[in-house]
């Protein structure tokens, strides 16, 4: 056997040393964090749609080909429906296959906690560490509510990526480089909020344009909305073409059937909770400081507070986003990164910290055996319906990524642009007996034989009380009835 020298040795341990602090803090604040979301690993399986997910991933590795139209509901069946976030969806059924919900976990851990080291290294570019570290712990705060293990999860570090290299090309006076559009066509496959960062080409392109010469802008507008028009040929290298572009547009158009779904509701201030602190920490900031942003980037920042006060789970976008508009502004106000903020320590702790995050990444899956909250695994309840020998079937919204990954077809599930905003209204208002005809008429209509709803759902009470339904199964998570009568 052949060991190194001991000017092999130095040579290494010299290369250490000269790590700066711009590359290990962002290493610490990956391992760490990695380390904090494998330890509350369960909490990233709180969501009921990483349950169909999983199924549609599995779908499309049995049959080598993405979703044109729906094969999991049976009030659907046939309708045109595409998933612009296959890639995501193959990866965890992969990680599912190969190490159960520990490698849903790892995977979502490891990409959330890369999206918060690649926000480190791109502050630190500019801002001293504690001020860095001080945005990337509120972008962490602002994010944590929609932290699961979905596909949106697996896109943060594209996206920190994306937008990062957009707003250093603003900071560079210059067009953002063309290397840069692999990554809105590797976010067109996980996620559809690539739509998203391909709208913030128009605001830096417009600061670039105010920042030119007047006898410049023509060539700095005619170069931008060059690579605009690549990144949004870019965007479309996905199965379906530009279709993938179009899904957002279906979402969006629900309207009012947004409102019902949790994570589309705007901020609740009733309690103190970690949204309010951020927001109200960076008020007082602004009045203690009196921060200056540039005009156009202060109507982004707008824009995403907007967001995120609208549509709670767009706290994720300001808390990763806005830090990347603000960075250079702020560094000379703040402070910013110098040479000197090198240590021999940071690369101790960043090695240590990388060697912990590898051993918790076999001891904590181990011991925690990490399983989805039973709210939304109706283990029991299913086993119910199957007995029934019945398929008309009735459920709540949360049930149905557990339906499908148990090869039940669902009456509503998660993919609400599926289903759109008139299917999707008027299932809530027969469910939650907001108008009685609509409950009995949907009955008729759809000819249902069974059901299963939360124990909340003020439909049970009535279905106790219908002669020709029958109660075949309750417990704390959802109520079988079946139908007896005509």
């Amino acid at each position: 056997m052949v060991y190194p020298s001991a000017d092999a040795d130095r040579s290494i341990l010299s290369g250490l040393r000269a790590l700066p602090a711009h590359v290990a803090w962002p290493l610490v604040v990956a391992a760490l964090l990695y380390v904090l979301l494998l330890a509350l690993g369960g909490k990233l399986l709180n969501d009921a749609d990483t349950y169909w997910q999983i199924a549609l991933g599995d779908w499309m590795i049995a049959h080598r080909t993405v979703p044109h139209v729906d094969t999991f509901s049976w009030t659907l069946p046939g309708a045109p429906w595409i998933s612009s976030q296959w890639l995501a969806q193959v990866i965890f059924a992969v990680a599912y296959g190969a190490l159960g919900w520990s490698g849903v976990v790892a995977v979502s851990a490891l990409a959330i906690a890369s999206a918060f080291g690649l926000l480190t290294y791109y502050l630190m570019r500019h801002l001293a560490p504690m001020p860095a570290l001080a945005l990337v712990m509120a972008g962490f705060v602002l994010a944590a509510p929609h932290m699961v293990a979905r596909p949106h999860a697996l896109a943060l570090p594209v996206m920190v990526m994306w937008v990062a290299g957009l707003v250093r090309a603003a900071d560079e006076k210059r067009t953002p480089s063309y290397w840069l559009l692999p990554l809105i066509a590797l976010w067109a496959n996980l996620h559809g909020g690539f739509t998203f960062g391909l709208m913030l080409i128009a605001p830096l392109a417009l600061e670039a344009l105010i920042n030119a010469r007047a006898d410049e802008r023509l060539y700095i507008f005619m170069r931008w909305a060059l690579f605009g028009i690549a990144a949004l040929a870019a965007a479309c290298v996905t199965p379906y073409g530009p279709e993938s572009i179009l899904v957002t547009r279906r979402i969006l158009g629900l309207g009012p059937a947004l409102a019902l779904i949790g994570e589309w509701q705007p901020q609740d201030f009733a309690r103190l909770g970690g949204f309010e602190l951020v927001l109200l920490g960076a008020l007082g900031l602004l009045l203690w400081r009196r921060v200056t942003l540039p005009p156009v980037r202060i109507l982004v920042v707008l824009g995403l507070v907007h967001m995120a006060l609208s549509q709670s789970r767009s706290g994720e976008m300001l808390g990763l986003v806005a830090p990347l508009f603000m960075a250079a502004p702020l560094a000379p106000q703040f402070g910013r990164h110098t040479i000197s903020d090198a240590r021999p320590l940071y690369t101790a702790a960043a090695a240590a910290l990388l060697l912990l995050a590898a051993a918790m990444s076999i001891v904590l899956p181990l011991s925690l055996r990490y399983e989805p909250r039973a709210e939304v695994s109706p283990t029991s309840a299913v086993e119910a319906v199957k007995a029934s020998g019945r398929t008309r079937l009735l459920n709540s919204y949360d049930f149905g990524g557990y339906l499908i990954a148990q090869g039940v077809k669902p009456f509503i599930d998660g993919r609400t642009e599926l289903y759109g905003a008139e299917f999707f209204l008027r299932h809530d208002a027969a469910v939650n007996l907001k108008n009685v005809g609509v409950f009995y008429d949907l009955m008729r209509d759809r000819d249902i034989d069974v059901t299963m709803l939360a124990p909340s759902t003020p439909a049970v009470g009535l279905l106790d009380r219908m002669p020709e339904w029958k109660r075949v199964y309750a417990d704390g998570i959802a109520v079988v009835h079946v139908r007896v009568g005509g």
